[in-house]
């Protein structure tokens, strides 16, 4: 299963997609909406946020088999363009460190001394995520279907390179910082380099997640939409469970 390749998608990169260049786009939502969404399910915050990606992903390539074809969904009166059976999966990015969280400097000087393996520099790890891509009727179901859904995976290009996207999230300083007396209003990191035409950060900051998304503009070109649909899914998402 783990050399198995994703099916092309709108979102799908070519290979070589990690040396061409990247637009990064971000967007800021309420984290308290998202905690709201975890308590409400009980689950955690890394649950919530991929229920909203699975169901802004799923919106962001409804509209664009679109234009391919027209399913009228008699049942919720949705269009549904998604093809059936579509393998979408993404690349986890995870601390391996035995300390989780932020550590200080003098922290990892000290184990760089005594323990090279988990000293200075990052140490990161990955998982194989597989997202369900479809419209759903009830908007709780697009975060509860991610339960049990994760999957360890070999450190290798090859699975890497063949799944969709790669995704982290990170937790940030839970109040507001400055960076030489100058206050910072948000925090939006990315790489450059992994072999996807898409990547997607969540990155918490005090009452604020940033959502930061990195495409290849030839296969995404209007990342800003993308955005859209993970805002209205967590919009969708956050007004459902207020139904329960």
């Amino acid at each position: 299963m783990l050399y198995l390749e994703d099916t092309k998608t709108p979102l799908k990169g070519a290979y070589g997609v990690e040396l061409k260049p990247k637009r990064f786009v971000h967007r800021t939502v309420s984290l308290d909406d998202i905690k709201l969404v975890k308590n409400a399910m009980n689950m955690t915050i890394n649950d919530a946020i991929m229920g909203v990606t699975q169901a802004g992903l799923s919106r962001y390539l409804n509209r664009k088999y679109g234009d391919q074809s027209e399913i009228e969904d008699v049942e919720n009166g949705k269009k549904n363009n998604i093809p059936e059976n579509i393998r979408l999966r993404a690349s986890v990015l995870v601390n391996v460190r035995p300390t989780p969280g932020i550590q200080t400097l003098a922290d990892l000087m000290v184990n760089e001394s005594n323990n090279p393996r988990w000293g200075w520099g990052n140490r990161i790890g990955y998982i194989i995520l597989p997202f369900t891509i479809g419209l759903q009727d009830d908007p709780a179901m697009l975060v509860i279907r991610l339960f049990g859904a994760k999957a360890s995976a070999a450190m290798a290009r090859r699975v890497v390179s063949n799944t969709t996207l790669a995704f982290s999230n990170v937790a940030g300083p839970v109040e507001e910082i400055s960076f030489y007396g100058h206050p910072v209003a948000y925090i939006a990191p990315s790489v450059y380099g992994s072999p996807h035409a898409l990547t997607i950060h969540f990155q918490s900051y005090g009452s604020k997640m940033t959502i930061v998304v990195a495409v290849d503009p030839d296969v995404i070109p209007d990342p800003h939409e993308l955005c859209d649909d993970l805002e209205k899914s967590l919009e969708i998402i956050k007004d459902g469970v207020l139904m329960i």
